[in-house]
């Protein structure tokens, strides 16, 4: 059982860093990071040239708690977007972290296009 919790652990960690060797952020168009536990999601703005977290958001950030999972990472979208129009960022490079584009990621992405940033 432990052995399979650390293969898994393993293969996520490369799909990681395989994603990661190909996407870069910039300060004109940073890398949007999303990460996701059972619980709650977070998104970052990241400027990897100058190693910065330019703007991030959570969904502790949002009052109303009687939301599902997936109206809440949208909010969470929306938030994000409103700060990274606040800083003059319209768009960015999208890093799911190796998760699959459904379900919360894909509602987070949904609310910071609809907040108006680019892909």
């Amino acid at each position: 059982m432990r052995n399979n919790l650390k293969e898994k652990k393993l293969k996520i960690e490369r799909r990681h860093r395989r994603i990661r060797a190909k996407i870069k952020g910039t300060s004109k168009r940073p890398r949007l990071l999303v990460f996701r536990s059972n619980r709650h999601i977070y998104g970052q703005l990241i400027d990897d040239e100058k190693n910065k977290t330019l703007a991030s958001a959570k969904d502790s950030e949002i009052k109303s708690k009687k939301m599902k999972k997936g109206d809440l990472a949208k909010e969470v979208g929306k938030l994000l977007a409103k700060k990274a129009l606040e800083i003059k960022i319209k768009e960015i490079v999208f890093d799911r972290r190796g998760y699959k584009f459904h379900g919360r990621i894909k509602e987070l992405a949904q609310g910071a296009r609809e907040g108006g940033l680019k892909f």
